[in-house]
């Protein structure tokens, strides 16, 4: 087997934690500290494997649905959010909960009942069987529609087009997203869309992030689980660039071949990956023949959410 030399890594920027999965791990760190384990938390609080099993390690037990959560307990819902019927579930159990749902989450949530609550039909973009798709459907007891590409649009029955809106799932591809939207506004000219679009700045950054990357590399590694949506939609940004483009997990899944004879391989990071993860990929990269690494320089994030006040030192 051929072996690679002599490549340059360059790191895109920016990469990795958002600010809502910062939050997301927070909540359930403070939670064991302060109430001891088990903790429960319904789905991965986030999609990475690396973290999840961090938390598990410290006490976190994590379940697909609450009735695997003892009566009482504490319970913490994740980054991607609930339906209302999950949350009426845990009400009507007394369960302790505290509410992960990254902030941008929670603001299509929102959107989603004000639009209902007037009458509005929706068209939710997004991946069918994703936890944030399924959340932001439960927001409504009907009159709510999923389509996940432009094809789906033709195909939805509507009873009043002059009253209809659209959200999006916040960890789509940009662009295929748009491509939704122009046909939904070419079926239905009068469709309304949010005051403010509703991917997520750090899915918007790190795919813009991608874009720069691919005029400056041969070979794009994505740092992310197999389940992240967003980590997903970044190697697709680079592939769809006519770049080759592979998702690791960990170190270990990098493949000697991927970089033989390439010059410039770029390295990124899903939003729900973590920093220690890239540092372990620069590593292995340079044991298989990398000489420099460089820093793309990007768009800088200062982004921090709140936790709870109940989780908070002192409260």
């Amino acid at each position: 087997m051929k072996e690679a030399v002599g490549f340059s890594v360059i790191l895109a920027n920016p990469r990795g934690f958002c600010a809502g999965v910062d939050r997301a791990i927070d909540i359930v760190e403070r939670a064991l500290e302060r109430f001891g384990p088990p903790i429960y938390v319904r789905h991965e609080v986030v999609h990475n494997r690396f973290v999840v099993e961090n938390l598990r390690r410290q006490g976190a037990v994590f379940v697909d649905e609450l009735d695997q959560v003892p009566s009482g307990a504490t319970v913490i819902f994740s980054a991607h959010g609930v339906s209302l019927a999950v949350r009426e579930e845990a009400q009507r159990r007394g369960l302790h909960v505290f509410d992960a749902t990254c902030p941008l989450v929670t603001k299509v949530h929102t959107e989603v009942a004000r639009l209902h609550a007037a009458g509005y039909e929706i068209v939710m973009i997004g991946h069918r069987g994703h936890p944030e798709v399924e959340g932001t459907l439960g927001q409504a007891t009907d009159r709510i529609h999923l389509v996940e590409m432009p094809g789906d649009v033709a195909r939805l029955v509507i009873r009043d087009p002059e009253r209809l809106a659209y959200v999006t799932q916040t960890t789509l591809s940009v662009d295929d997203a748009q491509r939704v939207i122009d046909a939904l506004r070419t079926r239905f000219p009068a469709i309304q869309g949010p005051r403010k679009d509703d991917i997520c700045y750090a899915t918007q950054n790190r795919q813009d992030a991608v874009k720069r990357l691919t005029l400056e590399t041969d070979l794009v590694i994505v740092v992310g689980s197999p389940s992240s949506s967003n980590s997903n939609r970044l190697r697709e940004v680079a592939f769809n660039r006519h770049i080759e483009a592979y998702m690791v997990d960990r170190a270990t899944d990098l493949r000697v071949e991927w970089l033989v004879g390439k010059r410039r391989v770029g390295v990124t990071a899903g939003a729900s990956a973590p920093a220690v993860l890239v540092q372990e990929v620069v590593e292995r990269l340079r044991e298989l023949g990398a000489t420099a690494v460089e820093e793309m320089e990007g768009t800088p994030e200062s982004v921090v959410f709140p936790l709870p006040k109940t989780l908070l030192a002192g409260s």
